[in-house]
């Protein structure tokens, strides 16, 4: 081959044309840099592919808006969202944040309950709802010094001189005042002064004595029932004990922690209604359960507070924290008590409510202490005497 035609082949190359190899064959066409160049189909698919390609990007990004359309309200005809559509959205996604702020309500309100302890350890009160357990005790003991300056002379409301005779006016409390038992038990402990006197005694006589009780069918029963043990199983005397009180006729856990507490000088909590009223108003627990109120209070004081605690809160319930018309706005120890607001605020009015020695009206006991009678109080009258 001669100098001028492989510098014309060179040149031809260069410029894309064809090339004939030593086969005799054409060569590909190469572009100016060299490579490959497309024939004019794959051009143009080339072509199409670059303007599909953005289509493709643009549904990419738009594929997003199909879920958001599920949880909005149809678009409208033009397929963008209505300005009503946008609104009720932006109303409806506070409303979920609230529920879910709220939600938490719920088991703050089950906290009020008592926790179930081991066996042979004392039930522990959960605090109400944002108060902790060591606030609890605090503001409960505070209520307890309160009202222990308020009622300097609180004391049991039923006349008795001996363990049998609280005992027997203990059992006759139930379903009536402790004034009624105090104006009936004088004729039946004159009658039969001791447990072998009341054993031997004519049932129908009791029941005459014991009616103005109520219920004296059953009370007499009770009784008589007490004095036989008493005298066949004890000798005569009542038991000091927890365990040996509860097995007498008529007598529950109530009845042998006020024969403990008054007559034998052993701690014990009176859970009468009063003391239930109250304790639930003050959120010291919300058990309904006289036994479990008894264990959730209990943790809340040394035991050694426990039977003057049943004394002042028995004494401001009868007083100022009624049942049904509690006198708040006479009440000394208001700024301590969620239930605040539940009775009569008004101060002039809340004191026309108060009763026996804060307003000036009979006690419950025909013979109360010296210290009652020093704080102001009036001794009950007799059966009888109007």
């Amino acid at each position: 081959m001669t100098a001028t035609k492989a510098a014309s082949k060179k040149a031809v190359s260069k410029k894309g044309a064809p090339v004939e190899d030593v086969s005799g064959k054409a060569a590909p066409a190469r572009s100016a840099t060299g490579k490959k160049a497309a024939s004019p189909a794959a051009a143009a698919k080339k072509a199409v592919a670059k303007k599909a390609a953005p289509a493709k990007a643009a549904a990419k990004k738009t594929a997003p808006a199909k879920p958001a359309a599920k949880r909005t309200a149809p678009a409208s005809s033009d397929g963008t969202k209505t300005a009503a559509t946008r609104t009720a959205a932006k109303k409806t996604a506070p409303a979920k944040a609230a529920a879910k702020k709220s939600a938490p309500v719920k088991t703050a309100a089950k906290q009020t309950a008592v926790k179930k302890a081991p066996p042979g350890q004392a039930a522990v009160a959960e605090p109400p709802r944002d108060e902790s357990h060591t606030a609890l005790v605090r503001r409960a003991r505070r209520i307890n010094r309160e009202l222990a300056e308020v009622y300097p002379y609180a004391h049991p409301e039923l006349d008795f001189q001996n363990p049998f005779q609280l005992i027997v006016a203990t059992v006759l409390s139930a379903q009536t005042t402790d004034l009624r038992v105090n104006q009936t038990t004088p004729a039946l402990f004159a009658k039969y002064p001791t447990p072998e006197d009341l054993a031997e005694a004519n049932v129908e006589e009791v029941e005459e004595i014991l009616r103005p009780t109520g219920f004296f069918r059953a009370k007499t029963k009770s009784v008589i029932g007490l004095s036989k043990a008493l005298r066949d199983d004890f000798g005569g005397e009542v038991p000091g004990r927890l365990e040996d009180l509860v097995k007498l006729p008529g007598v529950g856990r109530k009845t042998a922690f006020v024969v403990l507490g008054n007559a034998f000088g052993r701690p014990g909590i009176t859970v009468d209604t009063h003391f239930q009223r109250l304790v639930r108003r003050w959120k010291w627990t919300e058990q309904t359960e006289p036994d479990k109120i008894e264990a959730a209070v209990g943790a809340l004081f040394p035991k050694s507070e426990w039977t003057m605690l049943s004394h002042h809160v028995i004494f401001h319930g009868r007083r100022i924290c009624h049942a049904r018309k509690p006198a708040c706005g006479a009440c000394p120890i208001a700024p301590l008590c969620p239930a605040y607001g539940e009775g009569e605020t008004d101060p002039e009015k809340a004191r026309k409510l108060l009763k026996y020695e804060k307003g000036g009206f009979p006690g419950q006991r025909l013979d109360p202490p010296q210290s009652y009678l020093d704080a102001g109080g009036i001794p009950a009258p007799p059966l009888g005497a109007g």
